[in-house]
C-alpha cells in the first residue's frame, strides 16, 4: 500500500472523509458509519477526517465511538472555526483564541480522546489575524491536546504567516480533476514549506464516479442539491466531462472513481485524497486506486479530457465561496 507521513505518523496515501456518515448526503444508518470506519482502519486507511461543524458535532461523536477501542490505529483530523446553530447550520466564523480553546475542548469530549492528531482551522476568520489563532494552537500543542495543526482553503500568504508562528503540518483544500486551482500556487507552496496537502472532494462530491446523472439521484436532504455544479444549468456540460472520463477508464479497465483518484495520486505533490462515501463497496472500490499505475500518456489523456475551463459552475454556493482563499 502507498504510504506517506502526516502528524508524525505513517498513513495510507488515501484517507477517509467521514462527513456523509451523519447525513451530509442524506440519511445514513449510524451502524453503517461504524462499519465503514472499522473497514477503513482494518484496510490500513488511518486518516479519518471530521469536523465540529459536521451535523452539529454528531460526526465527531460517531468517529469517537467508532475508534474508542482502537484509538492508536486512527489518525484523527478534525476542525474548528465555524459557529453554528443547534442543527449544525454554520452562522459565522470565529477563530479567536478563546473560541479555539473552547472548540478544542468540546471536540476532545465528543471524540472521547485526550489528543487530536491533526487540528485544522476550517475556514480563515477575517476578523482575527492568523498569528493569534495559530498562537493559541501552539499553546494547545504544548499542553498535549493537539499533536499538529493545519489550515483549510487559505492563500499562500496566510500559509506563510501561519508557518512563521509554528510548523503547519497540513493544508486541506478541494482538489480533483474538476477543481484544479491549487496547482497554480498552493501545491508548489506546500512543497516549498514542507506542508502535506489533503485533497477533499477528490471525486467532485461523487460526481466523477459517474453514478449521478441528475438531482433525482440525490436524496432530498443531500446538501449537493444546493451546489452549482449539480444544477440543471451546469449538469449537462459536466456529465459530458464524466462521459469522457468513463471512456478512458473503460479502456484502462478501471472505474472512473479509481482513475480520478489514481490521477491525483500520480501528481508530483504527494497529495492525500480523502474520498467520502457511505458504502463499504464504494470504499473498497476507491482503495484499489492505490494499486493503479498510470503512464505519462494516460495522465495527459485524463487531464486533457477534463480541462478546468470546461467545468460548469462554481465549486460552492456563492455565500460559501466568500470564505474561500482568505
Amino acid at each position: 500500500m502507498l504510504t506517506t507521513t502526516i502528524a508524525g505518523k505513517t498513513v495510507s496515501r488515501l484517507g477517509f472523509g467521514c462527513y456523509p456518515l451523519t447525513g451530509g448526503y442524506g440519511e445514513v444508518d449510524p451502524g453503517q458509519g461504524f462499519r465503514i470506519i472499522h473497514a477503513a482502519l482494518e484496510a490500513g486507511v488511518r486518516l479519518l477526517d471530521t469536523s465540529d461543524a459536521y451535523a452539529a458535532g454528531a460526526n465527531e461523536k460517531l468517529v469517537g465511538l467508532a475508534v474508542a477501542d482502537r484509538r492508536e490505529a486512527a489518525v484523527i483530523c478534525t476542525k474548528f472555526g465555524w459557529v453554528g446553530d443547534g442543527d449544525g447550520k454554520p452562522l459565522r466564523l470565529d477563530s479567536s483564541p478563546a473560541q479555539v480553546r473552547r472548540s478544542c475542548d468540546a471536540s476532545l469530549r465528543r471524540l472521547r480522546t485526550d489528543y487530536i492528531d491533526l487540528y485544522l482551522q476550517h475556514r480563515q476568520d477575517p476578523a482575527v489575524p492568523i498569528e493569534e489563532t495559530v498562537g493559541e494552537l501552539l499553546l494547545l500543542q504544548q499542553e498535549g491536546k493537539v499533536r499538529s495543526i493545519g489550515l483549510c482553503e487559505v492563500t499562500v500568504e496566510t500559509l506563510e504567516r501561519a508557518s512563521a508562528v509554528m510548523p503547519v503540518a497540513a493544508l486541506q483544500t478541494e482538489y480533483s480533476l474538476w477543481s484544479r486551482e491549487p496547482e497554480a500556487e498552493l501545491l508548489p507552496a506546500c512543497g516549498r514549506l514542507g506542508i502535506r496537502f489533503i485533497a477533499y472532494s477528490p471525486l467532485g462530491r461523487g460526481f466523477l464516479s459517474g453514478r449521478i446523472k441528475g438531482l433525482d439521484d440525490l436524496q432530498p436532504a443531500d446538501f449537493r442539491r444546493t451546489h452549482p455544479r449539480f444544477q440543471d444549468a451546469n449538469l449537462a456540460g459536466n456529465l459530458d466531462l464524466v462521459d469522457r472520463l468513463e471512456e478512458i477508464a473503460g479502456r484502462l479497465g478501471h472505474t472512473t472513481s479509481q482513475v480520478a483518484l489514481a490521477w491525483l495520486l500520480e501528481q508530483p505533490w504527494d497529495v492525500i485524497p480523502i474520498p467520502a462515501t457511505t458504502r463499504i463497496a464504494h470504499f473498497e472500490e476507491n482503495l484499489k486506486a492505490l494499486d493503479i499505475s498510470l503512464s505519462p500518456e494516460d495522465l495527459e489523456a485524463i487531464a486533457t479530457a477534463l480541462p478546468p475551463d470546461e467545468v460548469h459552475g462554481a465549486r460552492h454556493p456563492a455565500e460559501h465561496m466568500k470564505t474561500i482563499n482568505q
